[in-house]
């Protein structure tokens, strides 16, 4: 978890620079961290751009698990779920279409446990983006990249970095 968008930044750059691409990585934040730092007056980024594919469809999206579902289908692997407030991207926004609407009445928590993540953490996950905070995770190919990443987290003053 990231408390700003230069930390995240950073943090994604260590991502990209050993050839993960947005898609491989995930991205939570609540909309209006997106609009904080992210919205139409902030520099052109890769992240940025990632944070603002799940914007485009936010007011396209109706309030029903099922209109929600099915948009996070159509766009594939970004999405905005503005019932919850939150802006979710990479493959965890396409695991939450393959749920199907179950996977969203857990909100937040019950999707990050699904996805993997324990309890614990989800519901710090949680907390930290109703406290504006950006939350970043991958599924590193090796143990070297997991380390390096848990470093350079750490470095780019990453909250809350665990390994699964």
């Amino acid at each position: 978890m990231f408390r700003d968008r230069d930390s995240a930044e950073r943090a994604y750059q260590s991502l990209s620079s050993r050839g993960y691409s947005k898609d491989d990585v995930n991205v939570l934040m609540s909309d209006d961290t997106r609009k904080t730092h992210f919205g139409d007056d902030s520099a052109h980024t890769e992240l940025g751009d990632k944070a603002m594919e799940g914007a485009g469809v936010g007011s396209a999206i109706g309030g029903t698990a099922g209109a929600i579902i099915g948009a996070i289908a159509a766009i594939g692997t970004s999405v905005a779920l503005p019932g919850l407030g939150l802006v979710i991207a990479g493959p965890l926004a396409a695991a939450l279409a393959g749920a199907g609407a179950g996977g969203l009445t857990g909100g937040l928590v019950g999707a990050l446990v699904g996805s993997g993540i324990p309890e614990e953490h989800a519901a710090e996950y949680e907390k930290g983006i109703k406290e504006g905070g950006i939350v970043m995770g991958v599924k590193p190919r090796n143990e070297e990249d997991a380390r390096y990443f848990e470093e350079e987290f750490r470095r780019h003053n990453g909250d809350k970095i665990y390994k699964y």
